[in-house]
């Protein structure tokens, strides 16, 4: 009888460890925002523009967030299909942040990136002192998933 009442924790204690999905009542999950899920898909263009981290280098995230991205938005209008932004927290253990902000454009075609870039070149490379000394470097990409 002893051995028993030893084995009923342990027994309960294992039985509540399964791996079973959690439930969570529909009333609870959070819907995303549709600004959050910009509607990307294979065969968009996405321009990437990177901006390294280095020695000296600075980055003025409010800047690109509030004034640098709404001005491509204005300028580039219905072309600019989707912007996101990533801000560098760290890269592998042990090492500097390799990149301190990544933003994101994407475009229905690669056209659409060239027409409204071309004739707004000027404007946009001359807001980039605004917020950072980083020459950015950008890869221009067609998404596959």
């Amino acid at each position: 009888m002893k051995i028993y009442l030893f084995l009923l924790p342990a027994a309960i204690l294992f039985g509540c460890q399964q791996n079973k999905p959690a439930q969570v009542p529909e009333t609870v999950k959070e819907e995303p925002r549709p600004a959050d899920l910009p509607e990307t898909r294979k065969g968009m263009i996405k321009v990437t523009i990177l901006y390294p981290n280095g020695e000296g280098m600075h980055f003025d995230m409010d800047y690109y967030k509030t004034k640098h991205m709404p001005m491509l938005q204005r300028l580039m209008g219905d072309s600019l299909k989707a912007v996101k932004i990533d801000k560098g927290l760290g890269g592998r253990p042990g090492e500097p942040v390799p990149y301190l902000a990544i933003g994101y454009l994407y475009f229905e075609r690669l056209s659409a990136y060239e027409n409204t870039f071309g004739p707004n070149a000027k404007e946009i490379l001359a807001d980039i002192p605004k917020y950072t000394n980083i020459k950015p470097v950008v890869l221009v990409s067609e998404v596959l998933q």
